[in-house]
């Protein structure tokens, strides 16, 4: 309990970590979001008021330390180039981004556990030199790349799936499924390229071990030795599993500029562009947090595989 404890207070410090070294950089920006609200032909006059009135002139410890006693009140604050609240928008955006990230991660999964068992099951034969060849494409292809060309195959060539854009679920299950299906398949070939090859490795080295080899002579069936062998295997997959759940909220990016999905990622690139210093830091912060989060469920799922860890 006090390890778990521990555990999130790391986390939580590490969050505020990146809170304070994110808002100093974003803040390091020569152009103020003063020239982006009125425009390049402002005078110094009008953007030194502007500053004023949001508070951009005060020293960047003094921002920091409201903006962080706003989040613990649960205030995010307001956008500075719309007015917009920032909240509103992370709530807005985040279920979008994070369906995907969840859909293309039990993609990844769903594919990737079974091909590496199987792979080391059967070593030097058909399946594991297709789960060679799958995990080649999935490192080698670019996402990008292969999102246009899932829009050009699906969309434009056979015509099933929508070129880009959200369906949301209001307007059906199916037009919504299909809506997310290119852009899973997109954002998850790389990692089942990865979680595969993870997998196989450590079943791979867990059949090799004396207690399977043991197991074996004593003439258990194959579906329990399977379960032993998963049960002994999986805690580095847990691992890297949980890591590329963090590192899909990077690359949805990437897929939702493709797809022009309306997600978080989005609104991101576009804070970004605009300099919109609260936006970014407090997007970044909430995709920070899902990563360790994810690490943190890893933990406990590492300690439930490996009671040793444990101790």
């Amino acid at each position: 309990m006090f390890v778990i404890l521990g555990r999130v207070l790391s986390s939580l410090g590490v969050l505020v970590a990146v809170s304070i070294v994110l808002f100093t950089l974003v803040h390091a920006i020569p152009v103020s979001p003063a020239r982006v609200v009125l425009g390049g032909d402002a005078s110094e006059e009008d953007i030194a008021e502007f500053e004023r009135d949001n508070g951009l002139d005060r020293p960047v410890i003094v921002q920091y330390l409201s903006w962080a006693g706003g989040v613990m009140k649960g205030d995010l604050g307001r956008s500075l180039i719309d007015n917009t609240v920032i909240a509103v928008t992370i709530s807005q955006t985040l279920p979008v981004t994070l369906e995907l990230v969840l859909w293309s991660f039990c993609l990844a999964l769903v594919i990737a556990v079974p091909l590496g068992v199987l792979s080391a099951y059967h070593e030097d034969r058909w399946i594991d030199h297709l789960a060679r060849v799958v995990a080649t494409l999935g490192v080698s292809i670019p996402t990008f790349w292969l999102g246009l060309m899932l829009i050009a195959w699906g969309a434009v060539g056979l015509g099933w799936f929508p070129a880009g854009g959200y369906v949301p679920w209001s307007a059906g299950a199916k037009p919504h499924l299909l809506s997310m299906t290119l852009p899973s398949v997109s954002l998850g070939l790389y990692y089942v390229a990865i979680i595969s090859r993870m997998t196989r490795s450590s079943v791979g080295d867990v059949l090799m071990a004396d207690h399977v080899r043991v197991s074996r002579a004593m003439g258990l069936s194959r579906g329990r030795i399977l379960i032993y062998v998963l049960r002994n295997a999986l805690s580095p997959v847990v691992t890297v599993a949980a890591m590329s759940f963090g590192y899909m909220f990077g690359w949805a990016l990437i897929v939702e500029q493709v797809f022009t999905i309306p997600g978080m990622s989005r609104a991101l690139l576009n804070a970004i562009f605009r300099r919109d210093y609260l936006v970014i830091v407090n997007v970044v912060l909430v995709i920070t947090a899902m990563f360790l989060v994810a690490n943190l469920i890893a933990d406990l799922l590492y300690r439930w595989l490996d009671p040793r860890t444990a101790r």
